[in-house]
């Protein structure tokens, strides 16, 4: 896997990932951006939820399960000094589908954070603390 950021003025980067797709960063005002796109740290978050959701749906899936939409809401705490890592993270996932069993769901939340997940994985060993959740919404 490859990537590569460019920084292009200010606090304000251009960042292409090795599958060829692009995405810029920027920074607030009051650390020399002009807050016109997502920060590096919302990234992170967000490739964490994305990591995360795509496994739940996947064993859901494999597991026969009528899932029609799968959410993720994540909160996230920061370090108050530098360097400003995250200190905790809490997914809660949003399920929906027709007759989907708890228990699957649960499992399905419990493999992506203890075995598939990478993103998640790897921030738990780093001393970041990790919780997940879920609900379902039924649909008929």
């Amino acid at each position: 896997m490859q990537a590569r950021v460019q920084w292009v003025d200010n606090a304000m980067f251009l960042a292409e990932s090795g599958s060829g797709h692009t995405v810029v960063m920027d920074g607030p005002e009051q650390s020399g951006g002009r807050n016109l796109a997502m920060r590096p740290m919302e990234m992170l978050l967000m490739g964490l939820g994305g990591c995360s959701t795509f496994d739940v749906v996947s064993i859901l899936k494999k597991s026969r399960q009528d899932v029609r939409n799968c959410e993720v809401r994540i909160e996230a705490e920061r370090a108050d000094v530098e360097p400003k890592v995250f200190t905790k993270i809490a997914l809660h996932f949003v399920v929906t589908g027709k007759d989907l069993k708890e228990a699957v769901v649960k499992r399905s939340v419990d493999l992506s954070a203890e075995k598939y997940c990478s993103a998640s994985i790897m921030l738990g060993r780093a001393g970041v603390e990790i919780s997940h959740s879920f609900e379902i919404v039924a649909v008929v």
